[in-house]
């Protein structure tokens, strides 16, 4: 299930929202603020997880350390 942004059209509060599909129309997310059902979906960012693990490539030639680019 995937988190939306929405943004309220009555009170503009702004808020994250667990959504079932990606289906439901926005009129049916109630803002938790005022309790309208007045909720714009806004566009967002990807989540992108972005670590250091000791199996990389770049951590077997050196130049994974901290600062480095890890390019080599």
């Amino acid at each position: 299930m995937p988190m939306f942004d929405y943004s309220c059209g009555k009170c503009n509060h702004e808020f994250e929202e667990l959504v079932i599909s990606s289906t439901t129309p926005d009129n049916e997310i109630q803002c938790p603020e005022c309790k309208e059902f007045q909720s714009n979906r806004q566009l967002s960012a990807p989540a992108v997880s972005v670590g250091y693990s000791d199996s990389s490539p770049s951590a077997s030639s050196g130049c994974g350390a901290p600062g480095g680019s890890g390019f080599g």
